[in-house]
């Protein structure tokens, strides 16, 4: 990738979250801990998902779509994060800063567009439950995930053409332990404001533009959950989505906020980076199985396969 930035800045440093040798230590432990859970269970319900014929549905389908993006999310940022936390010299090149830039908004941006289809889902099922296998069919479900990776991906491009214009200075030093947008602004002395601008509009089109859809998919489910005469099948109902909508939420909180806020170097922008790219990623497969039946259900079966092959 040819950059054209005139400037003879080839790479960048990284502050990190703390220069004290005991924190980082610390630290190396605490995200190191993170990322094999991370990786654990995100592996974990992937390999649940395809290998049990109870959840090839279209929810578990998307599901386990949601879990290769939450691996894909936190392998961009967190094995640079461990290496700094273990290096003297925090540095990172301009390209591979660009890199990171470019497979965060991919998987980032993929992912809000997941949630909102997931969100689609959930209300076909619950509004419309004797349509649900007519509308929701294999095809569609194919043709939602391609479409979700292929918006994103085109976002990613743009932003990050942008960003290989820049021009950076004599400030090299970025305040925050991985490369974002918002962290590079400052270091540049070109006129960022055509950026600001599409990174604005970016953050809106793929955060509000996901977030609405999910908003009013769950007005009209809450709507007809309410209808619901019996008990039991209100709290059944609404158990189908809390999951969904606790990482909905945990997801576009830290997200929008990070992206539509100016960037301040405070321990805000790092607190909402964590959040979205770091523990949701987490998060999810512990959200998704603690609070469905189905899923423990299907890992008790999956692992007593697996043990059952050992001893054999």
């Amino acid at each position: 990738m040819a950059l054209r930035n005139h400037s003879t800045i080839t790479q960048f440093i990284l502050i990190g979250l703390s220069d004290d040798p005991h924190i980082q230590a610390l630290l190396f432990v605490l995200f190191l801990g993170i990322y094999l859970v991370t990786l654990t269970g995100n592996l974990t319900m992937i390999l649940v998902i395809r290998t049990d014929s109870h959840l090839h549905s279209p929810m578990y389908y998307f599901l386990s779509n949601l879990s290769f993006l939450d691996l894909c999310l936190s392998s961009v940022t967190l094995p640079k994060l461990l290496e700094d936390l273990l290096s003297e010299k925090k540095t990172i090149s301009v390209e591979g800063c660009l890199a990171q830039v470019f497979f965060v908004f991919l998987t980032a941006g993929n992912e809000a567009c997941l949630l909102s289809v997931m969100a689609y889902d959930r209300y076909v099922a619950i509004c419309h439950p004797l349509l649900y296998d007519q509308v929701m069919s294999n095809q569609l479900c194919k043709g939602l995930v391609w479409g979700s990776w292929g918006l994103a991906s085109l976002n990613a491009v743009i932003i990050v053409l942008l960003a290989i214009n820049l021009d950076f200075c004599d400030a090299q030093t970025i305040h925050h332990y991985t490369c974002e947008l918002p962290s590079l602004f400052p270091l540049s002395c070109s006129d960022i404001s055509t950026n600001i601008s599409i990174l604005s509009f970016s953050t809106i089109f793929l955060g509000l533009g996901n977030f609405f859809p999910i908003f009013f998919s769950y007005v009209h489910i809450i709507i007809n959950i309410l209808s619901i005469s019996s008990t039991t099948g209100r709290s059944k109902a609404f158990s189908t989505c809390s999951s969904h909508l606790i990482a909905v939420i945990l997801f576009f909180g830290s997200g929008m906020l990070r992206y539509l806020m100016p960037p301040s170097g405070s321990s805000l922008d790092l607190l909402s980076s964590l959040q979205y790219s770091v523990i949701t990623p987490m998060l999810n497969p512990l959200i998704y199985s603690l609070r469905n039946k189905e899923v423990k259900t299907a890992v008790k079966r999956t692992l007593g396969k697996y043990l059952q092959y050992f001893r054999q």
